[in-house]
């Protein structure tokens, strides 16, 4: 049995000048191809360890589980399909295992035959907004395709889940917007309201079994950038009492995309095909090809449609090697505090993957529910 059939990397990365403040990193190639190295190494013997196989055979039972749970077709039904990917780039993503088709059980997708492994260190982007609210849901009311989308973190080094690790999430919109700043690249500028807005943003606390996850839904797109999420990992962090989070340090920064078969589908579709901006294909997107640049890597989350389509939403996942010693650093465009959203003088600035202070999520965020 082939536990790690690819090894996911999300690498350090050059971004397209959509939204300013990103910053050309590849200089650090070095340190990133040490990285993968340590990661494929350690990876590599994880699947000789019964307990990191039964914790695999776990997340294929529970994802499973999930997902015919939230199906919107009877049970007998199946799946329509999962992203095997092959190639990152020039591929429908399409399953490419053999012999599957529409009517295949999903245990063929779910299986840890097909498990995926990302070893990060990537750029967080302009707009990472401090002192969000932990919670699992962040639609807020967001009009798309709605997406449940499951993460586990795994210690590269003792292959065991990481536990009580807060995975932190954004996108934008479905026609390109961000919430939680105000920047003059960011739909209206003028817009000092949208520093209050926390949709499609949160923080969720991984499991024993290293997982958390969100509801949201299908990001949009902007110019000169491919479909993409936002993901930061903080490590030993603390929840103060108005249930947000400080302290710890960054393990891990990067970006996650989808298939392109499936934009296309989304985009198609209202209030997606509203955005009139030009899509950036995957294919063309900078900091997809920078994270892809190493063989092993795709940091593309795998799905599988809940109904006969994509309207009926989806449930994604993807499994995340994180080095727990790690930390990094990284740029805020803007702070959440009880009073509502604050502006940074470090808004705009880029956030990268070099050693650094340990950044966390600041102190002072939101109080109310979260």
């Amino acid at each position: 049995m082939v536990l790690f059939s690819k090894l996911v990397v999300l690498g350090m990365a050059a971004v397209a000048v959509a939204h300013p403040g990103h910053e050309d990193i590849g200089s650090n190639v070095a340190l990133k191809r040490s990285f993968l190295r340590h990661s494929r190494n350690s990876l590599s013997k994880c699947a000789e360890k019964a307990e990191f196989r039964a914790l695999q055979a776990r997340a294929a039972a529970r994802r499973r589980d999930i997902a015919s749970k939230k199906a919107k077709r009877s049970a007998d039904e199946g799946f329509l399909k999962a992203r095997d990917l092959t190639t990152v780039i020039n591929t429908s993503h399409l399953s490419s295992l053999t012999g599957v088709t529409a009517d295949s059980s999903e245990d063929v997708f779910f299986s840890d035959d097909v498990s995926c492994i990302l070893s990060p260190e990537g750029e967080v982007g302009p707009f990472w907004v401090k002192g969000e609210y932990i919670r699992s849901d962040v639609t807020d009311d967001e009009p798309g395709v709605s997406v449940v989308m499951d993460a586990q973190f795994i210690d590269i080094d003792t292959c065991e889940p990481i536990e009580n690790l807060y995975f932190d999430v954004w996108n934008c919109n479905s026609t390109g917007v961000y919430s939680g700043v105000q920047d003059s690249s960011n739909g209206n500028g003028n817009d000092a309201s949208n520093l209050d807005n926390t949709a499609l943003r949160g923080l969720q606390p991984t499991d024993a079994d290293g997982v958390a996850q969100f509801t949201t839904i299908f990001p949009g797109h902007y110019n000169g950038r491919a479909t993409h999420v936002h993901v930061i990992a903080h490590i030993g962090a603390t929840v103060l009492s108005n249930g947000t989070l400080t302290g710890g340090n960054i393990a891990h920064i990067g970006q996650l995309f989808y298939d392109q078969d499936l934009i296309t589908q989304v985009e198609a579709l209202s209030p997606y095909s509203e955005n009139t901006v030009a899509i950036t294909l995957n294919a063309n997107d900078r900091v997809l090809a920078a994270e892809t640049e190493n063989s092993d890597s795709d940091p593309v989350l795998e799905y599988v449609l809940l109904g006969d389509t994509v309207e009926d939403g989806l449930f994604s996942w993807i499994t995340i090697g994180i080095d727990t010693s790690a930390s990094y650093s990284a740029s805020y465009a803007a702070t959440l505090t009880s009073s509502g959203g604050v502006s940074s003088s470090n808004s705009g600035s880029s956030g990268n993957s070099g050693s650094g202070s340990s950044g966390g999520n600041g102190g002072n965020g939101a109080s109310g529910p979260h």
